[in-house]
This record gives structure tokens, sequence and C-alpha cells, in this order.
């Protein structure tokens, strides 16, 4: 659907540059965007490369079991289903220290890693289940300690000071994760009362 939306919009852009006679300025744009995308890329990659090879090496070396250890009261009692020393958790584990570090690329095959060990156990493979619901949250929200990849593209266009949003990044992750995990508590709850 995205894509039919997108492919619109270019071709009533290109329309409208056409009949007010700045088809000139849409492919200087064209042209621009494209290498402006280019070094947009090669500017995050080195930092992507360098968190994605740490995390990898905290896998293999045992760090992530310490980290499940770590986060094992929060998520004992978010994902009560699982025990603190299964694949899930691992994963789910990982991919909260990588928000935490603000790497949201580096965190997306953990968190499919995850949300593929859970629906292993979903008896419904179609309906996610309340811990599935619960890491969307905990994912999306993604409370960042080091906003890595922010950081990153504020430089990248001429910051000063390109951590100088932190505070506001915690305030509303903080805000968005406890909002998000209470509601879904609160309905999860009042669905059990229906049943």
């Amino acid at each position: 659907m995205l894509n039919y939306i997108w492919g619109i919009m270019i071709i009533i852009s290109i329309l409208c540059a056409s009949i007010t006679g700045r088809i000139e300025n849409v492919s200087n744009a064209i042209f621009s965007g494209a290498e402006n995308a280019v070094k947009f890329i090669i500017s995050i990659t080195g930092m992507m490369a360098l968190w994605t090879g740490l995390i990898k090496i905290a896998e293999e070396s045992g760090l992530t079991n310490i980290i499940a250890k770590i986060l094992s009261p929060v998520t004992k009692k978010l994902f009560p289903e699982f025990s603190s020393d299964s694949k899930e958790v691992k994963m789910i584990c990982m991919n909260i220290t990588a928000n935490l570090l603000g790497l949201g690329n580096a965190a997306t095959p953990f968190g499919i890693s995850a949300m593929q060990q859970m629906n292993k156990k979903n008896p419904h493979k179609n309906i996610a289940t309340n811990s599935m619901i619960i890491f969307i949250i905990l994912n999306t929200a993604s409370i960042q300690l080091v906003p890595t990849m922010i950081a990153t593209l504020r430089q990248s266009y001429g910051s000063r000071y390109p951590f100088d949003i932190i505070f506001a990044i915690w305030l509303t992750s903080i805000l968005s994760l406890v909002i998000g995990i209470f509601t879904a508590k609160f309905l999860e709850k009042r669905g059990k009362q229906i049943e």
C-alpha cells in the first residue's frame, strides 16, 4: 500500500513540476536526494558495524547470559511464561540492550528472533500473545540511555551538540513505555475478567 502512496506522490510531483515549468528543480532534487542518501548511509554504516559487532561478541562471550540475569527481575514480571535462561528471554534482553544504546537497527535482528521464538510456543499462530504485545511495546518505546543513532543523524546534519536532546528522549521514552505497559496489562486483566 505504501508503495502505491509513494508512487502516486511522485507522479503528482512530476506533473505539478511539468505544469509549473519547474521540472529542472525536480531532476536536481532527485540527484541531490540520491547523493544525500548515499552520504547518510556511509555516515551510519561505521557506527552500526561497530555496535553490531560488539553485540555479536557479547552474545558469543556469554555476556547475554549476564545481561539476562541482570534484567531477570523485569523479564520475570513482563514475561512470566518464559524462564530467565530461555532463548526468548536472551533475545529480548539483547534487544533491550541494543535499544538502550540507541541502536535500533542492531536491535532488529534480536527482536525478530525473540518474536519467532515466542511464536513457536503460541497456540494461535495468527494472534499475538500478551507477551508478544508487551515485547512490541517494549521495543517500540525503547528507552535509549545513549541515543547513538539520533546523535549520529544530528551530527551528520551539522548539529554542534548532537546529544543535547538526551533528556527529552529519556523523558518521552520512559513515559511512552510506562503508559504502554500499563495499558497492555490493564487490557490483559480486563480480557481475563470478561472470559
